[in-house]
């Protein structure tokens, strides 16, 4: 059973990410002064960077900026430091590979000023779909450098080389990882709690015999957030200016993917215009009264806190349950004893919420024939120290039993068969799907979430309102 969702794990990835390649809402960067402007259209072509190529028998220097997905974090950076030193010892008569990993929060404003002045990094990656969607028309077409090295693609799922083209004709991506995501879970909190963990098999029940859905999570986390005092969330002494572990938080995710878990939409409605999801405006109640009134999920000063490990709640070991994706293996740190669960249903359907990620040379580059050289070594020599890194299952096809083998062998306490079994359940549309004017557009849902993150006593209904008639004062600027 494994092998085969293995096997089709390219078609699943394809159906959440197909909107995103066809949906009208993604606007090209060349046409919105928020986001990055492309390249000069004469560096599309490999034979407008002659000149930049080195003479052969040098060494050339390949600039790799990381930032837009995985790779930041400290722990990551660390690793990335280390592969980096491997890999030009091992090509250091051919390449010098040169880190510019940028923190993921201003990462897209760093990289957009430099494609605008014309200091273009070589590869960009770990990228996913948001990042591909923020750069629209920046990206470098590699069909020619694919055919001129034969390079083989076969090992692919065709349907995701297809996707990949993003219906342009060019092949500007090729596969690189996907990360499922499930219900992370803490199971010395459990245990001191007397509670039975969650289920592993997608779609059933609790211990107790009553639907795993997002009602049963609030039931749980109330018990598992706790005071200073011992006291849980559910009892009247409990002091929520005081509390030292909590049941629930949706860490390192915007608010599209936290809702997303509820059910997959998008605030771009059919029409083209701003909507508000009925299932995302429950999520979002959902949040806002765990934080505020049952004090169940961390705001914003607890969630930044030392206590919470400064913006990592489930690694600090003080948090029960987070639904993250696998690249989260880089960074659960004192959260040592943990397993993985399902996600949780919303009214009888479940969603789990995937990632893929891969690498990308942009239009500038100085060296795209390089480039392509060492992004092919990424993908094929490299790919499962690569994959290591960032805690990826692989799209190449040949990779993929071995690599759910050392998962298991790297986390021999962890159920990894349930990420396996969470590409059954993908988001589609994406959670990353596009949107008309898309950095500013995602700027405008940011200061609501950090709004309802850090403010309580908000008239929930209201603001909500009012931040999807913000999305469409930006939609409207640029159609």
């Amino acid at each position: 059973m494994k092998n085969k969702l293995l096997s089709v794990m390219g078609v699943l990835l394809v159906a959440i990410l197909l909107i995103t390649a066809c949906s009208p809402a993604a606007t090209p960067v060349e046409e919105v002064a928020t986001t990055a402007p492309a390249a000069d259209d004469n560096a599309a072509a490999p034979a407008a960077n002659d000149d930049a190529e080195a003479p052969a028998g040098e060494v050339t220097e390949i600039r790799w900026f990381i930032g837009l997905g995985a790779g930041g974090n400290p722990e990551e950076i660390e690793k990335e430091e280390a592969f980096v030193e491997k890999f030009n010892a091992a090509h250091g008569d051919q390449y010098k590979l040169v880190l510019d990993v940028v923190p993921n929060e201003t990462a897209y404003d760093v990289l957009k000023t430099q494609i605008a002045s014309g200091d273009v990094p070589d590869i960009v990656g770990p990228v996913g779909v948001r990042g591909l969607a923020s750069f629209e028309g920046a990206w470098l077409d590699l069909s020619p450098y694919i055919e001129a090295t034969d390079y083989n693609i076969s090992e692919f799922p065709p349907e995701l080389i297809e996707f990949y083209q993003f219906g342009t004709g060019q092949q500007l991506f090729l596969p690189f990882a996907v990360y499922p995501s499930a219900m992370w879970y803490n199971r010395d909190l459990f245990d001191e709690a007397g509670l039975e963990y969650p289920p592993h098999k997608w779609g059933a029940p609790y211990a107790d015999g009553d639907e795993w859905n997002w009602d049963k999570v609030r039931e749980l986390s109330l018990l598992l957030t706790v005071d200073a005092e011992g006291n849980d969330a559910t009892m009247e002494e409990f002091d929520p200016d005081n509390i030292t572990q909590f049941g629930y938080d949706s860490q390192w995710q915007d608010i599209r993917a936290d809702w997303t878990y509820f059910q997959a939409a998008s605030f771009v409605g059919e029409d083209g215009k701003a909507q508000m999801p009925e299932a995302w405006r429950e999520a979002a109640h959902w949040y806002y009264k765990g934080m505020w009134e049952e004090h169940f999920i961390p705001n914003g000063s607890y969630v930044n806190s030392d206590m919470l490990a400064q913006g990592n709640p489930f690694g600090s070991g003080r948090l029960a349950m987070t639904p993250i994706n696998t690249w989260f293996t880089c960074c659960y740190q004192d959260a040592t004893n943990w397993d993985v669960a399902a996600i949780p249903a919303y009214e009888g359907e479940i969603t789990g919420k995937v990632h893929a990620d891969t690498f990308g040379i942009l239009r500038g580059a100085k060296n795209p024939e390089a480039a392509f050289g060492v992004l092919a070594l990424f993908l094929d020599d490299y790919a499962p120290e690569l994959l290591a890194v960032y805690g990826g299952l692989p799209a190449r096809e040949s990779l993929q039993e071995d690599a759910v083998a050392a998962m298991s062998a790297q986390y021999p306490n962890v159920d990894i068969n349930v990420f396996v079994e969470a590409l059954n359940y993908p988001d589609d549309p994406s959670h990353e799907s596009g949107m008309p004017n898309f950095l500013k557009a995602s700027d405008t849902y940011a200061t609501f979430a950090s709004l309802y993150e850090n403010t309580p006593d908000l008239d929930i209904d209201a603001e909500l309102d009012k931040m999807i008639e913000e999305l469409q004062a930006v939609f409207d600027e640029v159609q």
